[in-house]
């Protein structure tokens, strides 16, 4: 009869048998990603926060410009409205030299000088 050899280990045995699943690594941890999300949403309002201030900065610093400004191109509008004033006058006088009225004459009956409320500029 013919023998029939039982299969056996080999010598050492079998190599170990690998059960875990082999995955690749897909990225950081996540406390990576989340410090990386702090750091730049910190600089991000860092730098917003600096443009504010610095838009603050110039909107007060055009403010006092035109605070300063004031006076100067208040006098300039003044001189123009007086000179504007003093021709319309003259011109009324040219306009109403034959007819006896007086055109010097205030109609408020005071002496100071009153702004035109509305004012035509020459033609």
């Amino acid at each position: 009869m013919p023998s029939v050899g039982q299969d056996l280990p080999p010598v050492g045995g079998y190599e170990p048998v690998q059960w875990r699943r082999n995955l690749p690594a897909r990225g950081f941890r996540p406390l990576v990603y989340l410090a990386a999300l702090c750091g730049i949403c910190g600089y991000g309002f860092y730098r917003a926060l600096g443009g504010i201030q610095e838009r603050r900065e110039l909107k007060r610093e055009k403010l006092w410009a035109r605070i300063y400004l004031m006076p100067l191109l208040q006098a300039e509008e003044d001189r123009q409205t007086v000179r504007r004033s003093i021709a319309q006058l003259e011109r009324e006088k040219e306009i109403m030299k034959g007819t006896g009225f007086d055109v010097d004459k205030s109609v408020y009956n005071d002496g100071k000088f009153h702004a035109p409320a509305l004012m035509i500029p020459p033609k």
